[in-house]
């Protein structure tokens, strides 16, 4: 789905993708303890910044509240050219299953303006609608995640929330950057590299198999990441730099994912077997 336009010598080539405040002691003897207290957590922060950040998806599917509204951007650059693909809507991580919607930059199918594209995830799945390319505008459009080479991180236009937290298991060189907030919640910035098939070996069930396919299908298995973790060790921000694997020049894109509004209430009910188009495809439009 992720249509990525390079302009180079005018031509036009179409490319498959996509603070902490420190409170001082009132009792004689104790003033400089918060100073203290922020140093011995960023030390905890900096020497178990790796099994810090390999435990962001099991605390979001472990959380009381394991669900979160979800803001994305995946950003595709070549040749000169910058396109961003935007998505909102929320997830469920202990269900491993969500609902999107998905608006695509003016211009990037060869048209001036396209419907927003609804996208149900699930476990080894993605349904969309208003997919266009010949697809009847009440029809789903469903892929079989595992089958894709890049097991879906990029192929819908964004990278599935918990395929993106599950990434973080193969976190190998992570480097604690600092304290510092997001949207006004305190977190711990964590930059590093994870390796695709690391992840997939450690992934739970329902994204292992996907994530299995996308350590074949990338120019390398390694991916740089930056993560923003919360007090709880929540996973509020992660961005992914994948490249991929494809002849001709290099293509990147770089994948955001914003978690808020843990709690909020997700239900996603899947299209019927008479829902689903199983016509021809329309390629190089979304």
């Amino acid at each position: 789905m992720v249509v990525q336009q390079h302009r180079s010598g005018g031509g036009v080539r179409a490319v498959r993708a996509l603070a902490v405040v420190g409170v001082v002691a009132a009792a004689a003897g104790c003033a400089g303890g918060g100073g203290a207290d922020r140093a011995a957590a960023a030390a905890d922060a900096r020497d178990g910044a790796v099994d810090v950040v390999r435990r962001a998806a099991v605390v979001l599917a472990g959380a009381e509240a394991a669900s979160a509204e979800v803001l994305t951007s995946m950003e595709t650059a070549a040749g000169g050219t910058r396109l961003t693909i935007r998505g909102s809507g929320a997830y469920d991580f202990r269900a491993a299953s969500g609902r999107l919607k998905v608006v695509l930059p003016p211009g990037a199918t060869g048209e001036e303006e396209h419907r927003p594209i609804t996208e149900l995830l699930a476990p080894g799945a993605l349904y969309m609608k208003n997919r266009g390319a010949g697809v009847p505008a009440d029809k789903w459009v469903r892929i079989d995640t595992t089958a894709l080479e890049d097991g879906n991180l990029v192929t819908g236009g964004v990278t599935d929330p918990l395929a993106a937290a599950e990434l973080l298991r193969g976190a190998g060189a992570v480097t604690y950057v600092g304290e510092t907030e997001l949207a006004g919640v305190p977190v711990r910035h964590y930059r590093g590299t994870a390796d695709i098939g690391r992840a997939a070996r450690m992934a739970a069930p329902g994204v292992r198999a996907a994530l299995e396919a996308a350590a074949k299908g990338f120019r390398t298995r390694t991916v740089q990441f930056e993560a923003y973790l919360d007090e709880q060790g929540r996973l509020r921000k992660v961005r992914h730099r994948f490249r991929f694997a494809n002849t001709g020049p290099a293509a990147e894109v770089v994948s955001t994912t914003l978690l808020y509004g843990f709690g909020v209430p997700v239900a996603v009910r899947l299209p019927d077997a008479r829902d689903i188009y199983t016509g021809e495809i329309g390629r190089g439009r979304a």
